[in-house]
């Protein structure tokens, strides 16, 4: 179950910064606890690589967060996070109050809230796998015995039958469409511009967005979205193993359109420049966003391309660009539909090796297991958990939450549609999407 956090969040960020410093006077603005918001972030960035995953705010605010942050120890950054997320409780309306300016006051408290507790990591503190995750991202998972799992093995068994242990099986089978190395780029153009021209038909972004594409090695992640501010984004697509023709799509989605590039190209320009709100100009990547972000990108793939549609845009126009036959194209998409079904599995396998309850030997082990993956998958698989902790949670929590948040809109597809640029240009947190 998905439990509420913002009430709790609420008093015991009051009770904690009370400690650290009286909170600011009644005369305090969201554009200054906003301001003071993002020159700590950028501080905090500054103890811990990649805690920043994008910044194109105001220079000056980099230029004093690098300078302040060798005088900073962590606990001083605590008890300066405890102070202003004091201050922005006390410009929080109450929770009846759905507002932008509300919505982002709780924004705010919510973000501060992450801060607090990867702060409390960076210093060493161990936390439960459950705690990490709704401290960090605001929602923690049901986590189910992998024993539940076992009825979706079966059923993937009869879809691909034959002997040996079924994770190679599935593997075999796939490795059937992998894209040759010298058609990843015409693949990879020809299917994110298709991701594009779907999301630009029901979504207005900027005139100037662009992105970059790269192919790189030696990363524990499949794709990565470098935003770089002024509508324009670094797309980057890891080839340490084969890709498989689906990766095209999925990752032209998730990390294009409508997925990462788009949500930030409108936060950039409907909240940073318009409403001049400057903590969308940061980005730190333990935080509340990253469900959002990761979410949405995830469901951006099946309402870019429902039904059928994937299937057919692929066999008529990605498969003869891969050199790939479609006899089996039909069949190899319906088995990646139905492996989705064992994403809870993932974060279990995490719980279990973040707690020590299992050595990485093990993890590896039960990934192939449950994953239906090759050892080098599994191996991946576990170097990002171990680089990334709980934030495997974003990927397949987040996207059920955003799916029943946007299906709710009915079965029009323009009303699905319309609320995902909702969800994608204002201050939503995980909390905004429950029921």
């Amino acid at each position: 179950m998905i439990r509420s956090f913002v009430a709790a969040l609420l008093l015991s960020a009051t009770l904690g910064a009370c400690q650290a410093e009286k909170p600011a006077a009644p005369t305090d603005t969201l554009n200054a606890i906003a301001r003071d918001y993002v020159r700590l972030s950028l501080t905090i960035g500054e103890k811990e690589e990649g805690y920043i995953d994008a910044y194109y705010g105001p220079p000056a605010l980099q230029d004093a967060a690098k300078a302040d942050a060798p005088n900073a120890t962590l606990d001083q950054l605590a008890e300066r996070v405890a102070a202003l997320q004091a201050r922005a409780v006390a410009a929080t309306p109450s929770s009846a109050d759905q507002s932008l300016d509300a919505r982002r006051a709780r924004f705010l408290v919510a973000q501060l809230t992450a801060a607090a507790t990867r702060l409390r990591m960076m210093r060493g503190e161990k936390l439960p796998f459950a705690e990490e995750a709704m401290g960090l991202f605001g929602v923690a998972p049901d986590l189910r015995p992998l024993s539940a799992y076992d009825p979706v093995l079966a059923k993937i068994a009869t879809l691909v039958p034959g002997s040996g242990e079924l994770a190679e099986r599935v593997d075999a089978f796939q490795n059937r469409f992998n894209i040759p190395k010298d058609r990843l780029k015409p693949v990879f153009d020809t299917a994110i511009a298709e991701c594009r021209k779907r999301t630009l038909s029901n979504i207005a972004l900027p005139t100037n967005e662009s992105f970059t594409l790269e192919f790189v090695t030696g990363k524990s992640w499949s794709g990565y979205n470098y935003y770089k501010g002024k509508a324009h984004s670094l797309i980057q697509v890891n080839t340490d193993l084969p890709i498989r023709i689906s990766r095209a799509v999925d990752l032209g989605c998730h990390e294009g359109y409508p997925g990462h590039h788009a949500l930030n190209t409108l936060l950039e320009q409907r909240l940073t420049d318009r409403r001049k709100w400057v903590e969308f100009s940061v980005y730190p990547l333990y935080s509340p966003q990253s469900l959002i972000a990761e979410g949405s990108a995830n469901y951006g793939i099946d309402l870019a391309f429902p039904g059928r549609d994937q299937l057919t845009f692929e066999t008529a126009t990605l498969y003869p660009l891969a050199g790939l036959p479609t006899a089996e194209a039909g069949k190899y998409l319906a088995l990646n539909k139905v492996v989705r079904d064992l994403a809870g599995a993932r974060f279990t396998i995490a719980r279990d090796f973040l707690e020590r309850k299992i050595d990485r030997t093990e993890a590896v082990r039960l990934t192939r297991k449950y994953q239906l993956v090759s050892q080098a998958r599994a191996e991946k698989a576990i170097d990002f958990t171990t680089q990334y902790r709980s934030y495997v949670i974003n990927y397949g929590l987040g996207q059920d939450m955003v799916r029943a948040y946007v299906e709710a809109a009915g079965p029009d597809p323009k009303a699905r549609w319309a609320r995902m640029e909702k969800l994608l240009s204002e201050p939503t947190l995980p909390s905004d999407l429950k029921p």
